[in-house]
């Protein structure tokens, strides 16, 4: 059965298939690893909520699983010399990940080794070099990015990568948003038959699914920064692959769907940490996940409740990439309404909160009356 042009539904099948299987079978020998390096995560009472020393370095299993997958498949690939630099800067991204884990890496320097990883990628050829706006009737509705075009790509690539790491905060939500995004992209790729991207995004989704049984609730491994950075690394490369097929505009902002939670989740914390005049990369108690958990949401509810707002925007997102001129409207709705519900989502938790703060003073108060 022919799935595209080039390539047949039955290769992607095994693309997915071999990074499905060296991912799981890979991450009980990466468990024994991180306990040799000592990348462990040790409960502390505060922000960490599991209660045993858990292994980290998760996400080199998912990124064995997704090397050598992409390496069998290597040759439906556009350029060679970009999927060096894609390859090359997931390495970096992976290598800096297990430091992190095992012995700690300051924010400012993990940023710098990102924007290296980045912009190699961009310089390998992985860029967005036009926007297209239909609705714009100058120049045909297509803007060229010329030389704006790397440095735009290196920024969305660095803060995806951050976006999906400041998720990783409960068994399987990383990883499983991860997944659903994956599939959504992969899907995308084949509505524009685009094979570079459908290959990658197939490899990268069995590499998650591969993972994540180990990952579930409670979890015997944590994916990690190797992980979780490995993975918004790749689907912000994924996205900018998508470009280069279809309708760009299109393209370009149906990722912001697909990553809604990570990426409006990162933004509120951002605005959050800005008007409390604290360090931006410092971490606090304020996501999503905690404040549903502070609700008394379990995390298996909660990881499910976030699935679920993960795979209506990924339909959304498909969707949309199957409608005609009328799309934008589409994405432009649907991100209206992720920002009207999580300012909403946020101003009712922190409404009820301050409220559960008076009643315990007013409680102290009358006993010490």
């Amino acid at each position: 059965m022919v799935f595209f042009n080039d390539i047949s539904i039955l290769e992607i099948l095994i693309c997915f298939a071999i990074s499905f299987i060296v991912s799981f079978g890979a991450t009980p020998f990466v468990m024994k690893l991180a306990y040799k390096i000592n990348a462990l995560d040790i409960p502390d009472g505060g922000r960490h909520i599991h209660k045993k020393t858990t292994p980290l370095i998760g996400g080199l299993g998912i990124f064995a699983g997704f090397f050598i997958s992409v390496l069998v498949f290597a040759k439906y690939t556009d350029s060679i010399i970009a999927l060096i630099g894609i390859l090359l800067g997931s390495m970096m991204i992976v290598g800096m990940g297990i430091y992190d884990d095992s012995r700690d890496m300051r924010a400012r320097s993990k940023l710098i080794i990102q924007i290296i990883a980045a912009a190699l990628v961009v310089f390998c050829g992985v860029t967005v070099d036009y926007i297209s706006v239909p609705s714009f009737i100058a120049h045909g509705g297509i803007f060229n990015l010329n030389w704006i075009k790397y440095p735009i790509t290196i920024l969305w690539i660095v803060a995806v990568t951050n976006a999906v790491n400041l998720i990783d905060g409960l068994d399987g939500l990383a990883a499983g948003v991860s997944s659903i995004a994956t599939f959504s992209l992969f899907f995308i790729s084949v509505i524009q038959d685009n094979v570079e991207a459908a290959v990658i995004s197939a490899a990268l989704a069995g590499g998650c699914l591969g993972f994540l049984p180990y990952n579930m609730n409670p979890a015997k491994i944590f994916m990690g920064d190797t992980g979780s950075q490995f993975l918004g690394f790749m689907l912000a490369i994924i996205s900018v692959l998508g470009l280069s097929k279809g309708a760009v505009i299109i393209s370009f902002l149906v990722p912001f769907v697909i990553l809604g939670i990570p990426l409006f989740d990162t933004s509120f914390a951002i605005l959050r940490r800005i008007i409390q005049r604290r360090p931006i990369m410092e971490a606090d108690r304020g996501h999503l996940h905690h404040k549903l958990l502070d609700r008394g949401f379990s995390q298996k509810q909660t990881v499910a409740i976030l699935y679920v707002i993960s795979i209506l925007l990924s339909v959304i997102a498909v969707l949309v990439a199957q409608t005609g001129t009328d799309q934008i409207l589409w994405i432009g709705f649907s991100v209206i309404i992720l920002i009207v519900i999580g300012f909403v989502l946020t101003k009712v938790l922190n409404k009820s909160e301050n409220n559960e703060n008076e009643d315990m003073n007013d409680n102290k108060k009358g006993e010490d009356k």
